[in-house]
């Protein structure tokens, strides 16, 4: 039996766990496809396994619902160090994170908190994994889409996609989502997300994530939506991005760096059964 805890940054919900006690590596993918399921498993959008590093205090892997793995996950990562402390693994209030964006450096607050510096966005196509001059930035482009939107692609470890919008209400979240998710622009696909400016220091988003669909919050996403918002010149560098789950503290950084604090909560523990165990 897998020990597993339940947790949600936001509304975003993860099964986080210890990796050792999750089997092989090759059985992950499958583990998270039938872990995530809302109707035959525990329901999630992504399995986060935790373990010690060599290169930081510890290290997390993020596989989405689909079995895809994911490089980073910002309200997961937000989980990650409420969970190390739950656990006993730590009780330091800022730890070091290894994931496949980077080290991450964590810290936990008085009011339970978590703020984590997610490093520099990153603005150049061969930064993020498109198609095209890899030296070249796409900014407020033309998607060529039926929507007739332009778009601004940012790195935050991951891939991302930030569209303006008018009205995030009015937008076709599940049919423009999955088609924007797999443009050609992006061999390896990418998260996309539709931001209205409120005021220079709020945005209001909906999020559309690569390997999952819709979901009520993307950390990443909204580090991506402010840099894509204050470079084009809609948005101040330090904003609350307000996601379906809840809201979130960005800071735009002059060093590049951008940081990102938000709520990370435990839901319930449970114990996944082997096929064997059932």
């Amino acid at each position: 039996m897998i020990r597993f805890t339940k947790m949600h940054g936001i509304g975003n919900d993860f099964v986080v766990a210890d990796a050792e006690r999750c089997g092989p590596e090759s059985g992950w993918p499958n583990l998270a496809r039938a872990m995530c399921d809302r109707r035959f498993g525990v329901g999630s959008d992504g399995l986060l396994l935790i373990s010690r590093a060599t290169n930081a205090d510890f290290q997390m892997r993020m596989l989405n619902p689909d079995g895809s793995e994911s490089e980073m996950c910002g309200n997961g990562v937000r989980c990650v160090l409420r969970w190390l402390h739950r656990e006993g693994w730590t009780q330091e209030p800022v730890v070091s994170l290894e994931t496949g964006a980077g080290v991450l450096q964590l810290e936990i607050s008085s009011n339970g908190w978590v703020r984590v510096d997610m490093g520099p966005a990153r603005l150049l196509r061969g930064e993020i994994g498109m198609s095209g001059d890899p030296q070249a930035k796409f900014v407020d482009e033309p998607l060529a889409h039926s929507s007739g939107l332009n778009g601004t692609a940012v790195s935050m470890g991951n891939p991302h996609l930030v569209v303006i919008v008018d009205d995030v209400q009015a937008v076709s979240l599940e049919v423009w989502g999955p088609e924007l998710e797999a443009h050609s622009l992006f061999p390896n696909r990418v998260n996309v997300h539709f931001v209205q400016v409120l005021s220079p220091t709020t945005l209001r988003q909906r999020t559309w994530e690569r390997g999952a669909g819709a979901t009520l919050a993307c950390g990443t996403g909204a580090c991506a939506a402010t840099v894509a918002a204050h470079v084009t010149g809609r948005a101040d560098s330090a904003v609350t991005v307000e996601l379906p789950g809840g809201n979130l503290k960005i800071e735009y950084a002059p060093s590049g760096h951008v940081f990102m604090a938000g709520p990370a909560e435990f839901v319930f523990e449970g114990g996944w059964l082997e096929p064997d165990e059932r």
